[in-house]
């Protein structure tokens, strides 16, 4: 099979779009929802204050008033106003707190909020009028203020800002025109509402600057994200390597996930450094993308940034880790968890026979869920950061980082903590502490640091995990458990081959897919 190239045009041609023109860059979809979380927690502020000034107000008079003096009960239209104004404040809070709204009619939504805010303001404003001696001149109005925090709060594109800014500000020369029209306030010839406000309409100007940074500075992070075929949306998830981002594959419309990797994390640093590890990081990603087990997440492609980020574009996964599913249902059923293993086994019996150890298996980078028809599938994750075992050295390899421990201290094995050479017996050590995991929902040895945690697996031996849970633990399931546990490599099982057949003939019920289907019906999912 062929292996995949690196993301983007091979050196030296020019890349051709088959998608044809593509669309200009936005900004992307989680900052666009965490704006419209701002949205929400601004209408909810605004709420607060449309009830609480109008309050003090009528407090204020009280104060300022004569014994008897009833006026500060009185409610008029300001107070009608600042009811109506809350009470849409409220209202616009909840609405983006539903899930399922689509960021973009959010904000939307948000320019129409702002503009009855400014009509609200307005209305407000100048339903008393100026004393009848007293100059027009010109003044920054809270409407401008409005404009300026949606501007830099709420992006938008320059275009619907102009537009719904002009609309707001003139919320004020329409407000003086109706209290002329009323007959409440003389304000002279009407060239004095632009007279008064034009102030507002220049922060205008100001606000589309600021939504055209806000903008740019949107479609730079889209285009950092964009890699070759793949565009990232909404991060998933952060480890101990980098971070894990839902992607779209621009052509296909293809679901994926892909794994950021700070090139620290293998030995990457500036100059030749960098190289050498970006060389590592292709050889090894190679030899994982020819793993087809069904149970291996499979890898779409792998590359370089122009900025030296390492990544892996990966199958998009329904369901969970089997670290989530432990830490929220607790310890499964041995039937379970011996159909867990046995998969878990398939995948790993084609790597060694590759070749290839994984090095870090532990709950976290065992992910089950649903296949097409078929629940409680496993698929293995993070098998682009195996090891060669016919490479060894340190220069050659991804798993030696001068001043890194490679692996998770709770699932590491004696000889790759004393660091030995270690074959694929090192994994199925790792698989036994997984299988006691689920079995127990607590690790092998627990330790207040990672050094007592290695200490432990060096020297101490594990408690039998039917004394750790009150779930029934079949003693051939048990002795299979700490036989992966052995300190000497050469006491656990031969191979996962081997490890999955004495897991199959355990004699206990199996775990069907109608109990599979029914778990995860229950579960929503």
């Amino acid at each position: 099979m062929a292996t995949p190239n690196l993301i983007g045009p091979p050196p030296g041609t020019t890349p051709v779009d088959l998608a044809g023109p593509r669309r200009q860059r936005s900004i992307p979809d989680d900052l666009m929802r965490e704006a419209s979380r701002r949205l929400g927690i601004l209408s909810l502020l605004a709420a607060v204050l449309w009830i609480v000034a109008p309050t003090l107000d009528h407090l204020v008079v009280r104060a300022t008033s004569l014994p008897g003096d009833m006026r500060w009960t009185r409610l008029d239209a300001t107070d009608l106003i600042a009811a109506v104004s809350a009470l849409l404040s409220v209202g616009l809070y909840f609405y983006t707190r539903k899930s399922g709204r689509s960021p973009q009619f959010i904000l939307d939504l948000g320019l129409v909020y702002m503009v009855l805010t400014g009509l609200a303001l307005g209305l407000i404003s100048h339903s008393a009028g100026w004393p009848r001696n007293m100059p027009i001149f010109p003044v920054i109005s809270w409407i401008g203020v409005v404009v300026l925090m949606f501007a830099a709060i709420v992006p938008n594109s320059p275009t619907k800002t102009l537009v719904a800014g002009l609309i707001a500000v003139s919320m004020n020369p329409l407000a003086m025109l109706i209290a002329k029209a009323r007959g409440t306030w003389d304000f002279g010839p009407v060239s004095n509402v632009l007279v008064m406000h034009y102030t507002d309409y220049l922060l205008v100007g100001v606000a589309v600057v600021i939504s055209h940074v806000v903008t740019r500075l949107g479609q730079q992070v889209t285009k950092e994200r964009e890699m070759g075929s793949y565009q990232l949306g909404a991060l998933l998830g952060r480890g101990g390597m980098g971070e894990v981002y839902r992607a779209t594959h621009r052509m296909l419309a293809r679901p994926a996930a892909i794994k950021l990797i700070r090139p620290e994390m293998i030995g990457g640093g500036d100059g030749e450094g960098a190289k050498v590890a970006a060389r590592r990081f292709r050889r090894e990603a190679e030899a994982a993308a020819n793993l087809r087990s069904p149970h291996t997440v499979e890898l779409y492609d792998f590359g370089v940034t122009a900025n030296g980020i390492l990544y892996f574009v990966m199958e998009f996964l329904e369901g969970m880790d089997l670290e989530s599913l432990i830490r929220s249902k607790g310890p499964l059923p041995a039937p379970r968890v011996i159909h867990i293993l046995r998969q878990v086994c398939e995948s790993l019996e084609e790597a060694h026979a590759c070749g290839l150890v994984h090095r870090d298996i532990k709950p976290a980078n065992i992910h089950i869920g649903r296949l097409g028809l078929r629940q409680d599938f496993v698929k293995v994750l993070d098998f682009g950061l195996v090891k060669s075992v016919a490479d060894m050295s340190p220069e050659q390899s991804l798993a030696t980082v001068e001043g890194l421990a490679v692996g998770t201290p709770a699932y590491m094995p004696p000889e790759a903590a004393l660091g030995k050479t270690i074959d694929g017996r090192a994994d199925l050590y790792a698989l036994g502490c997984v299988a006691y995991y689920l079995l127990t929902g607590h690790l092998v040895f627990e330790s207040a640091n990672a050094m007592q945690m290695i200490a432990r697996h060096l020297h101490d031996q594990p408690v039998p995990p039917s004394e750790r849970t009150e779930l029934p633990v079949p003693p051939e399931l048990e002795r299979l458990v700490l036989a992966c546990l052995a300190k000497d490599p050469d006491d656990r099982p031969r191979s996962a081959a081997d490890l999955g057949q004495a897991l199959g003939a355990i004699p206990v019920e199996p775990w069907s897919e109608e109990q599979a289907t029914e778990w995860w019906s229950l579960q929503g999912r």
